[in-house]
């Protein structure tokens, strides 16, 4: 793979994951935004549900009502067949017959809201569990979110970190490497100095006669001057 093909992937790699990353950002930001919607509807939904359990006990109150006025009409009729009189007998069954129906198209819409106010409160619950549930997925995803992030952060500090040290070092090793072929090359000027500086000395003793002949001769008159 050559060196462009590299760079080419690199850069395309980088784009995707960027591109990722906003899709990724964007999605959650819809997702707050479906969440708040919904909680919304779910406050209307409830306020639907309160409606609904006021009427579905409005209903029963009329039904409580028309039982009673049932109760006490076929009270009037009794009443009445004991007098023997027939035709308010009559008058008031046709009242009674007229309170049961009523009390019949009220039963029906005290069944129709019962049946209403379980089913949306089922609706409800399970709206709210997994609003609840979505809510929790969301803040998870964000909390994941924001630690790789500052594990992100502290890693690449800690690679910068460890490479400045890694450059430090390595120039410290350079400085001390110099430093020590500097001071070589100043113990070998001084030997050559010294060494220049004592055949120097040693022909102005010769020359001034304070040092002695070193040839073969002189080597042995030493020698036997020991002996003797």
């Amino acid at each position: 793979m050559s060196v462009w093909t590299r760079l080419f992937s690199a850069v395309k790699g980088g784009v995707n994951e960027a591109a990722e990353a906003v899709a990724d950002s964007q999605a959650l930001r819809i997702l707050d935004q479906e969440i708040r919607e919904s909680e919304i509807e779910l406050r209307r939904s409830e306020e639907s549900l309160t409606t609904i359990i006021a009427k579905q006990k409005l209903a029963k109150r009329k039904m409580d009502d028309f039982d009673a006025s049932v109760v006490e009409h076929e009270s009037y009729a009794s009443q009445a067949l004991e007098k023997g009189d027939e035709n308010l007998a009559l008058e008031i069954a046709e009242k009674i017959a007229d309170l049961e129906a009523q009390r019949e198209t009220e039963k029906e819409f005290l069944n129709q809201f019962e049946s209403s106010s379980v089913n949306l409160r089922k609706s409800i619950k399970d709206a709210k569990i997994s609003l609840r549930r979505m809510q929790q997925q969301v803040d998870t995803v964000k909390a994941t979110a924001s630690v790789q992030k500052a594990q992100t952060a502290v890693s690449s500090r800690h690679l910068g970190a460890n490479s400045k040290m890694k450059t430090a070092a390595e120039s410290l090793e350079r400085i001390k490497s110099k430093q020590q072929e500097r001071q070589a090359e100043l113990e070998a000027a001084n030997e050559l100095a010294a060494d220049e500086s004592g055949d120097d000395l040693g022909a102005k003793l010769k020359a001034a006669g304070i040092v002695g002949s070193t040839s073969k001769e002189d080597i042995l008159a030493r020698i036997r001057a020991k002996k003797g």
